[in-house]
């Protein structure tokens, strides 16, 4: 064989060897490339004194459900939430003064609501309305334990409570969901025990979010609710909303209904609120909130027009506290607030519920609009039993739009309303009245019961309902007279769904023992 064939033959296996060398690296490539990246588990943390930070991991979602396996998540889901939402039953005495039976004890009432467990050991959540002015506490599982508890702290600002049961720690709990990541439009299920049926397991969707409905009664209130169409009736406060994935991300608190029943309108009290509120509670027994020293305002057209805005949005500074974070700051009246810490804020609830997820040394960058362009300003927020703070702070708190102490004297009724035409409600402690022209008008009814005055410490006050507004209703049936709502209360023996119209125009619900 001649020298120039074999150098042939020779390149010829180089270049097989060279071949197979190839086709075995890309083989080995394709074969050790990264699978198609699976939903990233998310870890979330749990309220828990005694143990510490445990965690859940989330698998994370699924692709579209068919029917069949969409039922099958729910029925988990309830299997799974049901046990850690317990039912609370509270009884508190009421005031001196009030009527006492033969042995001259005072009466005792009773009122119901739910709570969600968040730690092993036994501390539950649920709403402030649902314990306040509580002389007893009871509890009660699904599988039919009872337990007496006591309270941890409550935050009047945001309607929420802590309360503690005794107990083996081994209690179910709920793991603490992202209420950030909620849209309108998820699925969510509502657990509670609505006119006293006990553990009751709704379905819905995320209706809105960002909610603010002024019910809760204070100055300082912070209103951000999920709002859902999940059947959600009395009896549900502190129950649970959650996630397809069991979740909670939200605390059932409110409805809006005409009836006093489910009309499509439920309210929850955001997860992310729940916990930073949770937090102070289990380690101060109160909320430690920092404050910027502002008095805001929503921005409307016309606002933002004047302050040469092209689109309408941010908060309004409509008062700056002297010595106060915001004044340290250089935040001036008639700035427009447009973020905090990079969050944009468009509403008033939503500028308070960014603040109040800090505390006071926090330092936080505010973004606001002023003369024609943006600016960053560093604030350091400063909490009320600082200096500056305090004279303010005691002048709102003691604004009339909240509800009066328990010491305070009785709210005085109308110019127009005299003692021969007010009717005393002995058993609530209110005055009513016809309604007469002024508030026909006013109002928007025809006939109803004023409200003339409302005595502190007793039920109707305890219930929230104030003064200056009129009683279309209760328990469903029409009120055209202040004799109407006596003769109901000689037959009732249980708490009265009273709805009332205010003077904008809106109806509001109060449960009245």
């Amino acid at each position: 064989m001649s020298t120039s064939r074999r150098a042939i033959r020779l390149l010829a296996g180089i270049g097989l060897v060279l071949v197979g060398l190839l086709a075995g690296i890309w083989a080995t490539l394709l074969l050790d490339e990264d699978p198609p990246p699976r939903p990233s588990a998310r870890i979330v943390k749990q309220v828990d004194e005694a143990r510490g930070p445990s965690t859940v991991v989330d698998s994370g979602r699924q692709g579209p459900p068919t029917p069949a396996s969409l039922g099958d998540r729910f029925r988990r889901v309830a299997e799974q939430v049901r046990k850690a939402v317990v039912s609370i039953r509270v009884q508190a005495e009421e005031a001196e003064g009030g009527p006492h039976d033969f042995f001259d004890r005072p009466p005792r009432r009773q009122n119901l609501g739910s709570g969600v467990l968040i730690s092993p050991d036994g501390y539950i959540v649920t709403n402030n309305h649902v314990i306040e002015g509580a002389a007893a506490i009871q509890v009660r599982l699904t599988d039919k334990r009872q337990f007496d508890a006591r309270i941890v702290g409550t935050d009047e600002a945001t309607d929420l409570a802590v309360i503690k049961i005794d107990g083996p720690s081994d209690f179910p709990v709920l793991p603490i969901g992202r209420s950030d990541d909620v849209q309108v439009g998820d699925w969510v299920v509502a657990v509670g025990n609505p006119f006293r049926l006990t553990s009751t397991v709704t379905a819905g969707i995320v209706s809105a979010l960002g909610r603010q409905l002024q019910i809760i009664e204070d100055q300082f209130r912070i209103e951000n609710f999920i709002q859902t169409d999940a059947a959600i009736n009395p009896g549900n406060s502190g129950g649970a909303l959650v996630n397809l994935n069991g979740e909670l991300i939200g605390i059932n608190t409110a409805i809006a209904s005409r009836t006093g029943a489910y009309e499509g309108y439920g309210f929850a009290i955001p997860s992310g609120l729940m916990e930073r509120v949770v937090t102070d509670l289990l380690e101060y027994g109160e909320m430690k909130r920092g404050y910027l020293g502002v008095s805001i305002q929503e921005v409307d057209g016309d606002r933002a027009d004047e302050v040469g805005l092209d689109t309408i949005h941010g908060v309004y500074i409509a008062g700056v506290r002297s010595g106060s974070a915001a004044d340290r700051a250089g935040i001036r009246r008639g700035d427009i607030v447009e973020a905090v810490g990079g969050q944009p804020v468009d509403a008033p609830n939503e500028l308070q519920s960014v603040v109040a997820m800090r505390r006071p040394g926090d330092r936080v960058d505010v973004r606001v609009w002023r003369e024609g362009e943006s600016r960053t300003l560093e604030v350091r927020l400063m909490g009320e039993d600082t200096p500056a703070y305090q004279n303010w702070l005691s002048d709102r708190r003691s604004s009339p739009r909240l509800r009066p102490a328990p010491d305070s004297s009785r709210s005085q009724p109308q110019p127009d309303s005299t003692a021969a035409t007010v009717v005393p409600i002995e058993p609530w402690g209110v005055g009513l009245r016809s309604v007469r022209e002024p508030e026909q008008n006013r109002y928007g009814v025809e006939r109803g019961a004023y409200v003339a005055y409302v005595d502190q410490g007793r039920p109707a006050a305890e219930a929230g309902l104030p003064r200056d507004v009129v009683i279309t209703a209760v328990d469903d049936t029409p009120v055209e007279a202040p004799a109407d709502v006596r003769t109901h209360l000689r037959n009732a023996d249980a708490p009265v769904l009273v709805e009332v119209r205010r003077p904008d125009g809106t109806s509001a619900f109060y449960e009245i023992q």
